[in-house]
């Protein structure tokens, strides 16, 4: 099923390419407002193996230096479910804005998208589980602006580009430091445009997805905001390290992450395995918020040259349509040093103490006494043996005189 949101003569779609048919036996946790969800989905199974993504980007490597913490994440999608037990530590995920019913809180989640956008961001680690997010100390500022829910088809809640722009001035302006855009529009709106602009010009990295209308032939649409100058967009790999079908290839492709089969949490507890640049678009917003946390002086403009500049390369090469700049490496971003910016990689300063010259004068004299030592041990064991040598010899000669051997009795 595809998730998309018509609106305006433009597609404003969640990029999602195959939303899991979750399977639960348990009785749901929390329910949505009364009317905001059609039929809102089931929750997830829990899952304790760890999933390839974090093998492969192994985020913990970085958290000795930064978790993210004290960086807020913008999540415009469609809503983050608090009651999730990743998601549910006090503050991680704030009240947020629900632009379809233009009122406070967005604290739910009525298709999970915007929850597993928001667990690959900042999901708390918990013993016995192996998923977790790549910055866990990073805060959530959940913004809805769509409400497909599972099965509807395309009878979801539209929303007005303008209302998405809305959003995006609504985060700039409520403090987040990084904006995640799992959305894509296939139109270019002057309003989005215009605030992309915006948060731009306030310093606030975007990050977007690249979308998953992949064309076997021909060119694939320009993807927005992904497209927008400023503005990183980001496709997806699969667990062999290779462009994910659907990913959209073109020069708006700037960073590749994991996207496909990946897992992420549901709505009320639990985690399916998603497929679409969607859920390769939070694997970047949230090193981009680790950079943000260790480098709090360091621009966007500067975070995102971090980003590029530290990626890993990628099959398509370290430049090129499919895979932009390579596959987003979280621990590098961090720790490699640059020119214009202050590592992160604490050295080991090696202290050489200052030598004591009567120390090693002593020592030496030391070694000298026993050395001779040692050389007048030997001289007496050689005259010693000399001694022992000469007394041998006279007795046999002795013994040789006095009689002759005999071959029996």
């Amino acid at each position: 099923m595809r998730m998309r949101v018509l609106a305006a003569g433009c597609a404003l779609a969640l990029g999602v390419l195959m939303p899991p048919a979750a399977v639960t036996t348990e009785a749901a946790d929390a329910t949505p407002p009364t009317g905001a969800c059609l039929s809102p989905m089931a929750a997830g199974q829990v899952i304790s193996q760890v999933p390839w993504a974090q093998n492969a980007l192994a985020p913990e490597r970085v958290w000795p230096f930064t978790q993210g913490t004290g960086v807020l994440v913008a999540v415009i999608d469609s809503g983050v479910d608090t009651d999730h037990p990743q998601l549910a530590a006090p503050g991680k995920v704030l009240r947020g804005f629900d632009f379809i019913r233009n009122r406070a809180g967005a604290d739910f989640d009525c298709i999970s998208h915007g929850t597993a956008v928001a667990s690959i961001i900042t999901a708390t680690p918990e013993a016995g589980l192996g998923f977790h997010g790549v910055a866990p100390g990073t805060r959530i500022l959940p913004l809805r602006v769509s409400d497909l829910d599972a099965g509807a088809g395309d009878s979801g809640s539209s929303v007005n580009p303008t209302v998405f722009a809305k959003a995006i001035r609504y985060a700039v302006d409520n403090g987040a430091r990084v904006i995640n855009l799992s959305v894509v529009m296939y139109t270019d709106v002057a309003a989005v445009r215009a605030a992309v602009q915006y948060a731009e010009h306030k310093d606030v990295v975007v990050v977007a997805a690249v979308g998953n209308q992949h064309q076997q032939s021909g060119a694939d649409p320009t993807p927005y905001p992904a497209a927008y100058p400023g503005v990183l967009g980001v496709g997806a790999t699969t667990i062999d390290g290779v462009r994910l079908d659907a990913s959209q290839v073109g020069p708006y492709v700037d960073l590749a992450a994991p996207g496909g089969g990946v897992l992420a949490a549901t709505r009320q507890h639990g985690y399916v395995f998603w497929d679409g640049t969607s859920f390769a678009t939070p694997f970047v917003s949230a090193t981009a918020a680790l950079v943000r946390a260790e480098y709090p002086q360091l621009s966007a403009a500067g975070v995102m040259s971090r980003l590029l500049a530290t990626a890993d390369p990628a099959p398509g090469g370290p430049l090129g349509p499919a895979y932009g700049h390579g596959i987003v490496d979280p621990y590098r971003a961090v720790t490699e040093s640059l020119d214009g910016a202050n590592p992160a990689a604490r050295p080991v300063v090696l202290h050489t103490p200052t030598p004591d010259v009567a120390a090693a004068q002593r020592a030496a004299q030391s070694r000298h006494r026993a050395g001779h030592a040692n050389q007048v041990v030997l001289v007496v064991m050689l005259l010693a043996g000399a001694v022992l040598l000469g007394l041998t010899v006279g007795s046999l000669g002795r013994r040789h005189g006095a009689g002759r051997a005999t071959w029996g009795a």
